[in-house]
């Protein structure tokens, strides 16, 4: 969705490689957000394909892109303080280690 938001005007060929998905997987999820009502798909009029088309988001694909943006920092957040606490762990683990070792002379 924020692919779209940010370039309308993408093919679904175009779409696919910037996600590095397929072909079919681009249009099974477009068709999917259509139907969803959050995604609104007109065709160039000025374009002399006739198979190009433009791909908007609705005020509930913003809405819906919004939800997702912040479950997505929500999850991300709980990562890193996760991931932060294990460091934590460790750089303890590993200063008593380095005080159980034997001084040099």
């Amino acid at each position: 969705m924020r692919l779209l938001d940010r370039s309308p005007y993408l093919s679904q060929r175009e779409i696919a490689k910037n996600l590095k998905v397929s072909l079919g997987t681009v249009n099974y999820c477009l068709k999917a957000l259509v139907e969803s009502g959050a995604l609104k798909v007109e065709r160039f009029k000025e374009s002399p394909s006739k198979t190009k088309y433009l791909y908007l988001l609705t005020p509930r694909g913003v809405r819906e892109k919004t939800s997702i943006t912040a479950r997505f920092l929500k999850l991300k957040r709980k990562e890193y303080e996760r991931l932060n606490d294990e460091i934590e762990d460790l750089e303890a683990a590993l200063s008593r280690e380095e005080k159980s070792w034997p001084k040099k002379y």
